[in-house]
């Protein structure tokens, strides 16, 4: 037994009740060990139940506490100096919660507490829900991941790619287009190596015409099947298969799922993987009853934080509730998150729950763009990237750790080897040169010692 093992051991007997002789009998025994308490302790005051149990818990999971307490002071720090109102910490190993914690404000002018129960826009983060449902279906043998995607969504048979005028074309000409070199394949779109972008390009114009710029989709009055048939009508700004290129494909393939399924995105999620993991507070649009738990969005801006949006003018509350965007339109919890990303980590299967195979999980967080994905790490999966190579990541992590953010600050990561899950929850948008939602990862992994 280590020395802070057995002073943290001595604090907890030395605080217990001892009813009669046998208190007494258990005292003569341990004279020894109290007086070198004593002597070392001096001053010291007995440790609240509650923190004795946050950092016993700590060391069980093979954490040392006080580099924990590095985290909590990184994250509080930031809000301490005006960087963001306040987040959620949930760290989980073996399933079990190294830290579930709330930090800072909810809303931080009236003084309203962040709160572990707070509801968040995950925007980005939808895109592993989305991803799980695709693969389900795929389970169930809807689909190859080969197929073209024009087999289920007639309209991408006619794709072309806009690429840069030649001498020939009209003057004035911003693009030209030409035929795809093969079709879009549902793996492309799992990879975001179909030619979609959120409209950047050449085309620019067309999607901004279209009503097609930019993940945003919770403010639209039509549903997701309009959208993307109205996108299988523009050009590509690449041709499938040969880059890596973020934007409108998992919105694609939400609406694949309702194709495929026959039903909404929405009902498909609820009924799939929201129920069956027990995550209460994950949806696409929120009750008005939970509104009040919806987080506000907070934006810093030449260093100053200012409100930019509140839930009573939020459009998933107050908007059409229509649209349901598999690639950006979800709300959830810390808790919630963190079990779906548990099943994950579990091979597709949580309190006897199973929702994917353990090789489909597998596949799922295998490097599927070879060295087309040379960002936070060198390797995308379906889903989210892929750490098989931690020293080009360059960062403390492990390889075969797998993970996303979101366009409103929050970040997930998943390590299979460590049985680790590291998620902060925050809405800050934007954010400025803020590194804290990548700084987190490091200092839960400084932490680490078992």
């Amino acid at each position: 037994m280590i020395a802070g093992d057995r002073l943290r051991e001595n604090r907890k007997w030395i605080c217990a009740p001892k009813p009669g002789w046998i208190g007494l009998v258990s005292m003569t025994f341990r004279i020894p060990r109290l007086l070198t308490v004593i002597l070392v302790m001096t001053a010291t005051t007995c440790l609240p139940a509650s923190a004795l149990a946050r950092e016993n818990a700590s060391l069980v999971s093979g954490f040392d506490a006080a580099r924990l307490k590095r985290l909590d002071g990184l994250i509080q720090g930031h809000i301490d100096q005006g960087h963001l109102a306040g987040g959620v910490l949930h760290v989980l190993r073996d399933g079990k919660p190294v830290r579930h914690q709330a930090y800072g404000w909810m809303e931080k002018e009236s003084g309203r507490p962040m709160t572990t129960d707070a509801i968040f826009r995950i925007a980005s983060m939808s895109k592993a829900v989305t991803s799980v449902a695709i693969m389900i279906l795929y389970e169930e043998g809807k689909f190859l991941l080969h197929d073209p995607v024009s087999k289920y969504i007639p309209g991408f048979k006619t794709s072309q790619v806009a690429v840069a005028p030649g001498p020939d074309a009209p003057p004035g000409s911003k693009f030209v287009t030409v035929p795809v070199t093969r079709p879009i394949q549902i793996r492309d779109l799992l990879t975001h190596t179909a030619g979609l972008t959120y409209g950047d390009g050449l085309a620019v114009d067309l999607y901004k015409q279209a009503g097609l710029y930019g993940w945003y989709f919770a403010d639209k009055n039509e549903t997701i099947g309009e959208c993307i048939n109205r996108l299988a009508t523009l050009p590509l700004h690449g041709q499938p298969g040969e880059s890596w290129q973020y934007g409108f494909a998992t919105d694609v393939l939400g609406y694949l799922v309702e194709v495929t399924s026959g039903q909404p995105l929405d009902q498909f999620v609820q009924n799939r993987i929201c129920a069956p993991l027990g995550l209460r507070d994950t949806s696409f649009f929120l009750p008005i009853e939970k509104a009040a738990r919806l987080a506000p969005v907070y934006g810093l801006e030449k260093g100053v934080l200012t409100v930019r949006e509140t839930s009573d003018k939020s459009d998933y509350v107050r908007g059409p509730r229509k649209c349901f965007s598999g690639g950006a339109g979800l709300l959830s919890t810390a808790e919630d998150y963190g079990r779906f990303l548990q099943m994950l980590l579990n091979g597709g299967v949580l309190d006897g729950v199973r929702i994917l195979a353990p090789k489909t999980v597998e596949l799922m967080h295998a490097n599927h763009t070879g060295d087309k994905y040379r960002r936070d790490t060198s390797a995308f999966g379906l889903g989210f990237w892929v750490n098989d190579d931690p020293g080009f990541y360059g960062e403390l992590s492990t390889a075969g750790a797998y993970g996303w953010g979101s366009a409103y600050y929050p970040q997930y990561f998943v390590d299979p080897r460590e049985r680790l899950i590291g998620l902060f929850m925050t809405q800050l948008r934007p954010a400025g040169s803020l590194d804290l939602n990548q700084k987190f990862k490091v200092m839960i992994y400084q932490a680490l010692i078992e």
